[in-house]
């Protein structure tokens, strides 16, 4: 085999044979050589096998190890027995016959390749098509939306093991040649599988990996049959292994690359077994899932309701009230794209007994893994009319797909915006028009509110100074008037009116001189420039 084919040179010829006879296959031999040709890898199985025989024809034939014959398909072997039908050279090393002399004429065409001793089957039938397909199966049975994909694979630990132990070996073979080259050289393996493993992925899904794609394809693999390699690092590196919550087992990848940066060569060498057994069989995708990044829904919701909670109402583990706002919304929106759950949140929120109106007031939901990422603009007013048909309670408008970082735009007003409202007031004192005009000409007033005994559950007592800004008033009768007033996000309204014992200076009972109370109390409008206004005709 040239050069030019393999992609090795005359130096490589050492370590490449003494990974063959190690049992590792065509690509992790590449990889060990440091061969960064992605072409090379994409090549097939069979041919990689029989070109590396040819690379390697002038080594003399009792440093070959037959793990795997010039002529694939090929025969599994075990490396640490000699089987029936095997010879043995007199310095120990194992021959199998030419396969030509024990099959009949094709008839071991289906028979796998002896599994790698190192990638445990990784680069050689799990990275061809068949698997893929077996993949693609699963991806198209989930019914996801996607345009690209970022495909993220989980080997078992054990491959880390089995990796160093090479790497020790080519180590050795490589200082013998006076020639240095760190651990970190070696092409990964899971790059080198992904090498191979993306272009047939275009082929069956006509879409391209993207790593910065929201749509995930994720593969566990496992092989119980070598579990027990990592067991020994226990007892050599103990401090690296702790039981944590979640977790199945202490041997994690993470933990085996640590205990293995910790341990000696020496002890490495001592306490696992070298040269590898041959496995029996290739690892085993035990988990394939489809996932896809969340996406936001945005839009101002009115809330006509005195009976409505924004969000579900539950104390001591009874609910309160049939539904909220976020449930009247959420639900419609996880339906049309499909999504496993939702989280909502708004530019601040009312009291189940006032309403929002005006524009109403700017929310977001985060869809958890929809099925369905995107909608055309007419489908989304279909969807917005299904909302506002569904309740005369709640209704939506300019609802509208939006990203992750656009939702800091209503974060931002729930403090630095200003809020108008409507309060109904009620005076124990009978009061005149007159009486209350004072209101209406105050301006920038300055409150000091302690945190409000209805929320000291949930909010840290403190003083926070707010604004009003201005106020309007309407008189009604000797008992009762309207208020209008343009605040500083973040202001209790309720308690400037009554006080809540005098929690909130001044009040307007304080300002009137007798007792106040709020009777009704409605947002008119929100502040904030978000999301945008959209054309609903």
């Amino acid at each position: 085999m040239s050069t030019s084919t393999t992609a090795l040179s005359e130096k490589d010829k050492s370590v490449a044979q003494k990974l063959l006879n190690f049992g590792a296959c065509p690509r992790c031999i590449f990889r060990f050589c440091r061969i960064g040709s992605q072409d090379l890898y994409r090549r097939p199985y069979k041919e990689l096998l029989s070109k590396l025989h040819e690379f390697l024809e002038n080594t003399t034939e009792e440093n070959k190890l037959p793990c795997e014959t010039a002529n694939p398909p090929y025969k599994r072997i075990k490396l640490d027995s000699v089987k029936e039908g095997e010879e043995q050279t007199s310095n120990g090393s194992h021959q199998v016959p030419n396969a030509e002399n024990d099959r009949t004429a094709g008839g071991d065409e289906n028979l796998r390749p002896a599994v790698c001793s190192i990638c445990l089957g990784i680069l050689q039938e799990l990275c061809e098509m068949d698997f893929v397909k077996a993949v693609c199966h699963k991806i198209n049975s989930s019914e996801y939306q996607f345009t690209s994909f970022v495909f993220s694979v989980s080997f078992p630990p054990q491959l880390s093991v089995r990796e160093h132990a090479a790497w020790l070996l080519v180590k050795e073979e490589m200082e013998k040649q006076d020639f240095l080259a760190e651990k970190e050289d070696l092409v990964q393996l899971k790059e080198a599988y992904k090498w191979i493993i993306h272009p047939l992925f275009l082929e069956q899904l006509g879409v391209p990996a993207d790593g910065k794609s929201l749509f995930e394809v994720s593969v566990v693999f496992a092989h119980p049959e070598t579990d027990e390699d990592c067991h020994f690092l226990a007892s050599a590196c103990p401090s690296c292994f702790k039981q944590e919550k979640n977790k199945q087992s202490v041997f994690t990848r993470m933990a085996v690359v640590k205990a293995l940066d910790m341990i000696s060569e020496e002890d490495f060498l001592k306490n696992f077994q070298c040269p590898l057994t041959s496995p029996k069989e290739p690892c085993t995708a035990v988990d394939i899932q489809c996932t896809n990044g969340a996406i936001f829904v945005a839009g101002r919701y009115n809330k006509y309701s005195r009976t409505l909670p924004q969000t579900p109402w539950i104390i001591d583990g009874e609910r309160k009230m049939e539904s909220s706002v976020e449930e009247l919304i959420s639900e419609h929106l996880t339906a049309a794209f499909k999504a496993d759950s939702f989280n909502f949140s708004s530019s601040g929120r009312e009291d189940v007994d006032v309403r929002t109106l005006g524009n109403g007031r700017p929310f977001a939901i985060e869809l958890v893994n929809p099925r369905k990422v995107r909608l055309a603009a007419e489908e989304m007013k279909e969807l917005q009319q299904i909302i506002n048909n569904s309740s005369d309670k709640v209704q939506v408008r300019d609802l509208q797909l939006v990203t992750r970082e656009a939702i800091g735009h209503m974060k931002e007003g729930e403090e630095a915006k200003t809020k108008t409202y409507s309060a109904l007031i009620w005076t124990e004192k009978a009061i005149r028009n007159e009486d209350i005009e004072l209101l209406d000409n105050m301006k920038e007033l300055k409150l000091d509110q302690k945190t409000p005994l209805r929320v000291l559950h949930r909010r840290p007592l403190a003083v926070r100074v707010r604004v009003i800004y201005t106020m309007q008033s309407e008189y009604i009768d000797e008992h009762h008037f309207r208020l209008h007033l343009k605040t500083q996000a973040g202001t209790y309204i309720k308690e400037f009116v009554h006080g809540d014992f005098g929690r909130t200076k001044p009040n307007i009972g304080t300002l009137l001189g007798t007792t106040a109370d709020i009777l009704e109390l409605d947002v008119e409008s929100v502040d904030v420039d978000w999301p945008p206004t959209l054309d609903d005709k």
